[in-house]
């Protein structure tokens, strides 16, 4: 099984073989705007087209059909793991950036949307400032990324809590399996 992501200023490449399923694709950055440019069908309502955020984290994720099966453990387990990495790299920001292009096996928009406000809300529960870009928006994306050992991983988290999680961390092409 084999992954890897090249992520560099301004844009985004993914390569995925072996089937690594990503959810999840965490970026520590020095800073990211994006705009809201135009809808989709599956569009929710926004107030604010534009926002930024300096010094954070950028979590593009991904909601897939298995996802379906029981959203609220997604959102604890995935809150769970990305609170780990942020405690390892000290940081305390964090946008949630709807990104569907992980997967050909796309939850339903319902279920995207309720994971994605449901891991807002979980963070910033745990006192994190978090922002969330709109869902089922065509969005222009500015980033710079830190370029350190932990600043790019990609994070499968499953529905089942007895499931393994998979981090796959790009520096050091290993893959880490955590109960």
């Amino acid at each position: 099984m084999t992954a890897s992501a090249l992520l560099s200023e301004g844009s985004v490449n993914f390569e995925v073989t072996g089937g690594l399923n990503i959810r999840i694709v965490f970026v520590h950055v020095d800073y990211v705007r994006y705009c809201a440019r135009k809808k989709t069908k599956s569009a929710e309502p926004i107030n604010l087209k534009r926002d930024s955020m300096e010094e954070g984290v950028v979590l593009f994720c991904c909601a897939e059909k298995i996802d379906e099966d029981n959203p609220c453990n997604v959102v604890k387990n995935a809150t769970l793991e990305i609170i780990r990495r942020l405690e390892m790299i000290k940081a305390n920001k964090v946008l949630i950036y709807p990104y569907a292009h992980f997967t050909n096996d796309l939850s339903s928009p319902e279920t995207a949307i309720e994971i994605l406000t449901g891991l807002e809300g979980s963070l910033k529960e745990r006192d994190l400032e978090v922002k969330r870009a709109a869902f089922g928006w065509y969005k222009e994306l500015e980033m710079k990324t830190k370029g350190h050992p932990l600043s790019n991983l990609s994070i499968t988290v499953l529905p089942d809590s007895k499931q393994k999680s998979e981090i796959f961390c790009q520096s050091c092409n290993q893959i880490e399996i955590q109960d």
